[in-house]
């Protein structure tokens, strides 16, 4: 036989009351428990008596619960509240101003200033860190020259065929001009053999009077003859 409906309403027999409170608060807590454990939850009960007596679970601390309970309620009043956009640019101004001084603070660390307040611990966490960062550099460094090396040997390997090209269009250039003048040669040659053997017809006209040639004249004219003599020879 099933067991019947409770009605939800205030027990009037205090002492069925207080049974009835213990049996539901060890399940609740039971429940709770289990929760937190199965679903990897955050939980915490409070439960205060009639008499005003505590009870209370947490999976954590319960002070650690009601922290992040009043966050919660926090961040949800102020996306409620007409003004929670002014108080969230405040919030992330507040984060932020905090990174860039804790950045300036490593900085100078980095610098190797500020110092006096740091442990052993701390000061060898800087110096792996500088000497990461200097292998980092380097590493960097060596990339880029020999990024440079081979850019500058590709540059050096296309100006060197460029001049081979140049030295061999001056050595055709050269060559073509020693046969161009050894073939104007030759061809002069025998047009001067051709025509020291052709007889050459010449025919002066002397002046009816004489005496009207002065001796210049008259000495250019014979050397003249002489000339076109021994060419006829």
């Amino acid at each position: 036989m099933g067991r019947g409906k409770i009605a939800i309403r205030r027990i009037d027999n205090s002492t069925s009351r207080q049974v009835t409170f213990s049996k539901r608060r060890n399940g609740l807590l039971k429940k709770a428990k289990e929760l937190a454990i199965l679903c990897d939850a955050d939980v915490g009960v409070i439960i205060f008596s009639s008499t005003n007596k505590l009870y209370e679970f947490s999976s954590t601390s319960m002070k650690s619960v009601v922290q992040r309970y009043n966050r919660s309620k926090e961040e949800i009043n102020q996306l409620v509240n007409p003004m929670s956009d002014v108080k969230l640019w405040q919030m992330e101004a507040g984060l932020l101003k905090q990174q860039l001084q804790n950045l300036h603070e490593t900085h100078r660390q980095l610098m190797g200033e500020e110092l006096c307040g740091l442990g052993l611990e701390d000061l060898q966490k800087l110096e792996n860190q500088l000497s990461l960062s200097l292998q980092v550099i380097r590493m960097k460094k060596e990339e880029s020259l020999t990024n440079e090396i081979q850019e500058l040997t590709r540059k050096g390997n296309l100006i060197h065929q460029e001049n081979i090209e140049l030295y061999k269009k001056i050595y055709e250039a050269r060559t073509y001009a020693t046969n161009f003048d050894e073939n104007n040669g030759f061809e002069a040659c025998n047009s001067g053999v051709i025509q020291a053997h052709s007889p050459t017809n010449l025919h002066l006209c002397q002046p009816e009077d004489q005496s009207m040639l002065d001796i210049p004249l008259r000495e250019t004219i014979s050397r003249w003859n002489d000339c076109m003599i021994d060419a006829g020879k």
